[in-house]
């Protein structure tokens, strides 16, 4: 099942396994919608919220 069907807003890939921290929000790129007052933050923002919490984890570490 995918994430995005449990909440579509908020869904968020990572990509695990590399020296970086790498995520990306669960949806594509909503050209459809883009210019009409549709499009929501929220999946960004999740996305954004995660690597904070990720990169944080990593540096504390040993």
């Amino acid at each position: 099942m995918p994430v995005k069907t449990l909440d579509f807003h908020r869904g968020t890939n990572v990509t695990l396994g590399l020296p970086f921290v790498r995520v990306s929000p669960d949806h594509g790129t909503g050209f459809d919608i883009a210019g009409t007052g549709q499009a929501r933050p929220d999946s960004l923002i999740a996305a954004l919220q995660l690597a904070g919490q990720i990169a944080q984890t990593r540096n504390q570490q040993p």
